[in-house]
């Protein structure tokens, strides 16, 4: 099997034919064997009879219907996890994405070695609402994932299969997919420049909420990716300097009132900070040490992945 589409949708029933019959010929015309996915994320609409509809036509198609809206995360995760092809390729069901882009993308995962190529959607058609948090978020995430990409949430997406086998989505993180591919290893992560088209049918599911997710999504992932395996490195860290505070401003405190004036320690606002800064940092060491003893007895402390075994480490 040459490539996987992963298609994840919530109400896009008027779109589902014409992208596939779109995504059918690009296939056909280029001789990809391949495969496709749509996962229904819960829709209300007549998004799962199009689609059953779809699959009786043609053997390439399959469905994955969610019994609630779960969010688009989990309809990829949930897709990954069928998926047989050797590149594996989302779309949007909306139409914004152009299967044209496909060939393109197969071929730089194929032929040029990447782990996985994001598209970049240089000239958006999107309304301000939308594009102006999503600039914001870009930005951030390129400073605290060190990864030069323009669109992190482009998705127009390719994988080697690898790499969908080895990365869990869940929660808000499709946005953040580069992120937590490079986080599992794949560091080889490049961007092509993809055609964004005006949405055709229905309208955007981008609203407010998505902004305040995204938000604490990019802080949690950015402290998992650092400090998931390590909490002690942060929390301790953290901790120690809180307390080591605490600790001088009591030693002034003490040397003031037996040295100096003479004043009651407790009649300064100062006193007050320095015991609130020891049980602040008394309580992030533990935090951190809690953290660590969890971190150090889960399941998976010692799950790595392995790109390549030679000689006896094939046994």
């Amino acid at each position: 099997m040459d490539i996987s589409i992963v298609i994840p949708l919530f109400n896009e029933e008027e779109s589902l034919p014409e992208l596939f019959g779109w995504i059918a010929r690009v296939m056909q015309s280029n001789g990809f064997s391949y495969e496709v996915f749509f996962v229904d994320d819960g829709s209300r609409d007549g998004s799962w009879a199009c689609i059953r509809e779809l699959a009786a036509a043609n053997p390439q198609v399959h469905g994955i219907r969610f019994r609630r809206n779960y969010g688009k995360a989990a309809a990829l995760n949930e897709g990954f996890r069928h998926c047989r092809g050797e590149v594996v390729i989302t779309v949007d069901a909306d139409l914004q994405d152009s299967p044209d882009e496909i060939p393109a993308l197969y071929r730089m995962v194929r032929d040029k070695g990447y782990d996985m190529v994001s598209g970049w959607k240089k000239n958006r058609k999107d309304p301000l609402s939308k594009t102006i948090p999503t600039r914001w978020f870009n930005w951030a995430t390129r400073v605290l994932s060190g990864i030069r990409l323009h669109d992190f949430n482009c998705g127009l997406k390719a994988y080697n299969r690898q790499v969908v086998q080895s990365v869990e989505v869940y929660g808000e993180m499709h946005r953040y997919i580069p992120v937590l591919v490079k986080r599992a290893g794949f560091d080889r992560i490049g961007e092509k420049t993809v055609e964004h088209q005006a949405r055709k049918y229905g309208k955007t599911k981008y609203g407010l909420d998505r902004f305040f997710k995204g938000f604490l999504d990019l802080l949690s992932i950015s402290f998992m990716t650092r400090f998931g395996r390590r909490p002690m490195h942060l929390f301790g860290l953290l901790g120690t300097l809180l307390f080591a505070a605490g600790v001088v401003i009591a030693v002034y405190l003490a040397y003031s009132k037996f040295f100096m004036m003479g004043y009651r320690m407790t009649e300064r606002p100062l006193f007050y900070f320095g015991l609130l800064a020891m049980i602040l940092g008394t309580q992030l060491f533990i935090a951190g040490f809690l953290g660590e003893l969890i971190s150090r007895n889960a399941p998976d402390r010692n799950n790595y992945q392995i790109q390549e075994k030679t000689g006896k480490g094939k046994k």
